[in-house]
């Protein structure tokens, strides 16, 4: 981050100086005490089950600041240090870091692109990222540094290093989120991939999830875009509530950009990309129209931008992400491995790659539980079990007490075609799947990452 002075600090915070002095200087910003160091501004943020203000007496020994909300932490420092370690008394240290990521963006006179949404915000960001970089130089959200807390973190590396734009992630979990994410980044562009239901147990209804995913443009003005997917039965009616342009993108004529000549093989999507006059081929290392909807939502904010749309095109032909992997094994098994995370539509949309996958063999679905989807979990888990039916799957096998009830609505659908089996825990089903899976079988493990779906997959390793 660009080095700040306490004096600067308390200023931009509104803070009390409890200890040290206004010249001491900081360059870098961290929630974590052990990783703290000589120029840190520690930041303790209460989660739920630690206070980390309890190591600040042991960050003053090595770092050069610190934010509390209490005077009495001033007692625990060691009497040598008061003099050198800023101590910085605010009424909230979340709030606090918070100012200061609004001050690094406005020292930002670049534009952002912000990119929000259920499902498929990271990788949408990425492709994004990916198809600017063909053309500018480009500062994107770190890691998974996209909430209220890892915004500013984000934020405090914007200026230090060169860039011409800057994309990144927005991400919510309850009700305001969005209003402080957009104070803090000001985006000029934005992105919103779909309304699904995580987090759903906060927000109660998707209603509520697509007004506080739209508060995205509430900081935008009339020089600014919002790109919308229209394939989003939620999005389509926002256009006309918003005060910003708007634009749809989706998987047909029926909207500005869109995709035409669709195709998927050999674990690749390819399409065309069109807006107005405008054609351009795309191929992708990843299947499934949701990843084609991403990588359109790229060409358009390119588009937008000025920017030259094959060599946006050519950049997304290398694109692999983070999250879809599709390899083969030694033993000739393919590998769909989308286990980073899991919600009701990323589960039905990874089902329908599974049939669209060719394959010699058999479909093989391992799915493991949808974490934070509230008191109606049970129902969307059964959603993906007829999910499962609907895309004709040859054998599920299910870990979990929610994905049970996917089970179970494959068993008792009696479709004799699909062999469904399921697993109190993870290492029965690898079992399982060591002694099943045959050359030429295509399986797709997708789960919450909170199922450590990691522990499975690595026994299926790709082939050298």
């Amino acid at each position: 981050m660009t080095e700040l002075s306490v004096g600067e600090i308390l200023s931009i915070t509104g803070g009390e100086l409890l200890s040290g002095n206004t010249g001491i200087k900081v360059n870098d910003i961290s929630i974590d005490s052990r990783e703290v160091g000589e120029k840190t501004l520690f930041v303790p943020i209460i989660g739920e089950n630690v206070d980390p203000h309890k190591y600040i007496p042991d960050v003053a020994k090595k770092s050069a600041a610190s934010f509390t909300d209490r005077s009495e932490i001033l007692s625990s420092i060691d009497e040598d240090r008061k003099d050198t370690f800023a101590l910085i008394k605010v009424e909230n240290t979340l709030r606090a870091l918070q100012l200061l990521g609004i001050y690094f963006r406005k020292h930002y006179d670049k534009k952002v692109v912000g990119v929000t949404g259920s499902v498929g915000k990271t990788t949408t960001r990425e492709m994004i990222t990916k198809a600017i970089s063909s053309s500018l130089m480009v500062y994107s959200t770190p890691k998974n540094f996209n909430s209220e807390i890892g915004t500013p973190l984000t934020l405090s590396a914007i200026n230090d290093n060169p860039s011409d734009i800057a994309v990144l992630e927005l991400g919510i979990s309850d009700f305001g989120e969005m209003d402080v994410l957009t104070e803090m980044t000001l985006p000029d562009i934005g992105v919103v991939t779909n309304i699904g239901v995580s987090h759903i147990e906060y927000f109660k209804t998707r209603e509520n999830i697509c007004s506080e995913k739209l508060k995205i443009a509430g900081r935008m003005n009339e020089n600014s875009a919002l790109f919308l997917n229209g394939e989003d039965k939620y999005l389509l009616l926002a256009k006309e509530s918003l005060s910003v342009k708007a634009f749809y993108y989706g998987l047909s004529d029926a909207y500005e950009y869109h995709a035409e000549n669709i195709k998927f093989s050999d674990g690749r999507s390819s399409f065309t990309y069109v807006h107005n006059d405008k054609r351009v081929d795309v191929s992708l290392g990843l299947l499934g129209n949701h990843m084609i909807l991403n990588a359109v939502a790229a060409m358009a904010v390119c588009e937008y931008l000025g920017l030259d749309l094959e060599a946006a095109a050519n950049a997304l032909s290398s694109f692999q992400g983070q999250r879809q992997n599709v390899y083969m094994t030694p033993d000739g098994i393919t590998v769909i491995n989308d286990a980073y995370n899991a919600s009701p539509d990323s589960m039905k949309a990874e089902l329908m790659v599974l049939r669209e996958t060719e394959t010699e063999g058999r479909r093989v679905a391992v799915l493991g539980d949808m974490l934070e989807l509230g008191p109606d979990s049970p129902l969307f888990h059964k959603d993906v079990g007829r999910a499962v039916i609907a895309n004709e799957i040859d054998i599920l096998v299910t870990v979990g007490e929610m994905m049970k009830n996917a089970h179970d609505i494959v068993k008792d659908s009696g479709v004799p075609e699909i062999e469904a089996i399921h697993f109190d825990d993870k290492e029965s089903a690898n079992e399982y799947l060591k002694k099943t899976l045959k050359k030429g079988d295509t399986v797709l493990f997708k789960a919450s990452n909170g199922m450590k779906f990691k522990d499975i997959i690595i026994n299926f390793k790709q082939k050298d």
